[in-house]
């Protein structure tokens, strides 16, 4: 396989225009036109950037076959996600599931200060790991930021298959805990079925939320093509994921600071939690509206 077809299999499985390559090496896209259709070539210093770029040695960039160098998973990427995708999904249903911990500690007469203690608890390991996992991503992502598509049709449709399972599984699960509110409503005692079944009802939604996380995490992992455009961003994507991180950050900090404020000034430290449903929802919004890539998946 020659440069020039390297070139282009390269720029393609990134998700590249020929325009994009040609302004992230600051040269014409009748420049990088030229290269993939083997009529000029580029100097030895936009060669060596286009090795770094698209983490491949000279050699195999000038004469080799950059496809059969990486047929199969040579970065290990299905793997890391995977593990990324087990915690990230875990820490979410952690933290939800603190939240029904101290449900029922509460009702069994456990102090409030106790209860919340173990609850934020819950909440900074959740939160440790969430964070770990997220500059391990980045780590990942610096180091291969492109992935061949190396996942057969035959994967894919197997996925598939068990990801209705998954959220279709959560759903039940949320109705399910419905269906025991009404029953427990109907048939327990008014002293049990207040904050018991509460928490109750919020540890199956934490399950549900886990299937929900883990399923949409697996489902990003095969889009390949996703992940190869989103670390090789133009400079208009990189400003609107500043600026989603940036508002996203803002309203965290500022739900924390709502959640910790009512806690101690009025004591609503096991009433105030839906704040950061809340946060979390306002978030969702806000990547909603602004992704630079919205109508794309």
């Amino acid at each position: 396989m020659a440069f020039s077809d390297n070139l282009q299999f390269l720029r393609t499985k990134a998700g590249m225009t020929q325009e994009q390559l040609a302004e992230e090496l600051e040269v014409s896209r009748q420049s990088v036109s030229k290269w993939e259709g083997g009529q000029s070539f580029p100097e030895m210093e936009t060669l060596l950037r286009l090795c770094d770029r698209y983490d491949v040695d000279l050699d195999t960039l000038l004469r080799g076959s950059v496809e059969k160098s990486r047929e199969g998973d040579t970065a290990q990427y299905d793997r890391f996600m995977d593990v990324f995708s087990w915690r990230i999904a875990l820490s979410v249903g952690a933290i939800l599931l603190g939240v029904a911990l101290q449900g029922f500690l509460d009702a069994y007469g456990v102090s409030e200060a106790v209860s919340c203690a173990l609850f934020l608890l819950v909440v900074t390991v959740s939160v440790v790991v969430m964070v770990a996992s997220g500059i391990q991503y980045s780590a990942f992502c610096k180091e291969h930021p492109t992935i061949v598509d190396f996942y057969t049709p035959k994967q894919r449709s197997a996925f598939q298959r068990k990801f209705v399972w998954l959220i279709s599984g959560g759903v039940g699960a949320i109705l399910f805990g419905v269906v025991l509110l009404t029953l427990g409503e109907q048939f327990l005692e008014e002293e049990f079925y207040g904050d018991q079944m509460a928490a109750v009802f919020l540890a199956i939604v934490a399950g549900a939320v886990t299937t929900f996380v883990y399923g949409g995490l697996q489902s990003e992992k095969y889009n390949v093509e996703k992940y190869n455009r989103e670390n090789n961003p133009t400079p208009e994507v990189k400003a609107r994921k500043g600026l989603i991180s940036m508002i996203c950050g803002g309203l965290m900090v500022t739900v924390t600071a709502v959640y910790v404020g009512l806690g101690l000034a009025l004591h609503l430290w096991g009433t105030t939690w839906w704040v950061f449903a809340v946060g979390g929802i306002l978030c969702g919004v806000v990547n909603i509206t602004l992704n630079p890539y919205r109508g794309m998946d």
